[in-house]
């Protein structure tokens, strides 16, 4: 597991779900991987009663399948989990989009929004001709949440990347799967249409781009095909 250093303000139990989240969506943690109470207790420090109540939270949101007497393991990805996850995130993002355009049409969208979106972008070229599907995921991650933090929407933000886990596992796999990532240019044409203030355009765009998993998934599949459901 890739595993960070426990917040000071951070409780046991809190530690043990960030860190499992963490590696369960970057899929470090592969689906079908079998968790062990113990061996995750020593490798984060902690006892085991902290571990086992993130397991158990995890099981709620179905990342994590708790087997009676064996233990606990990573689900495998459920395509239909991924699409109720996609809809909800899309749902969410094409409102937000709009709600944004209609700050630019009355020319207030904040310079430092601007300048980070701009920064945000320029970095994403950077690791498309530098391959580093984790950097690019961050970066993914980053843009949306400045969409919803130009509109002062945090808790929907932090709804979405509640909700999302089974969505985004099937969006790192995209990076490393698919050859032609268009998800940069994505961005691009978003914050274009965004600039101008065009709020159909962008909530067009933002559909299109939520949805790619969608025509990438034969491919991921065929990729790994020990990591889905059947």
């Amino acid at each position: 597991m890739n595993i960070t250093p426990k917040n000071p303000d951070e409780t046991g139990r809190a530690y043990a779900l960030r860190i499992l989240k963490q590696n369960i969506t970057d899929t470090t943690l592969k689906p079908g991987t079998l968790l062990s109470e113990n061996e995750l207790s020593k490798e984060l420090g902690l006892s085991r009663v902290p571990v086992r109540e993130a397991l158990i939270e995890l099981s709620k949101s179905d990342i994590v399948e708790i087997l009676p007497q064996r233990g606990s393991r990573v689900a495998l990805i459920d395509l239909k989990l991924v699409e109720e996850a996609g809809f909800f995130r899309r749902t969410l993002e094409c409102a937000v989009v709009r709600l944004v355009c209609e700050k630019a049409q009355h020319d207030s969208l904040p310079d430092d929004f601007l300048l980070s979106v701009k920064a945000n972008l320029n970095m994403q070229d950077f690791y498309i001709e530098n391959p580093a599907p984790d950097k690019l995921m961050e970066l993914d991650n980053e843009f949306h949440h400045l969409l919803f933090s130009c509109v002062d929407k945090e808790r929907c933000y932090r709804m979405c990347c509640d909700m999302g886990i089974h969505f985004d596992r099937v969006r790192t796999l995209a990076l490393h799967a698919v050859k032609e990532l268009k998800i940069v240019n994505d961005h691009r044409e978003i914050f274009e249409a965004v600039c101008h203030g065009d709020a159909d355009t962008a909530e067009k765009l933002m559909y299109t781009h939520l949805t790619r998993f969608k025509i990438d998934e034969e491919l991921i599949k065929n990729k790994y095909p020990d990591y889905f459901t059947h």
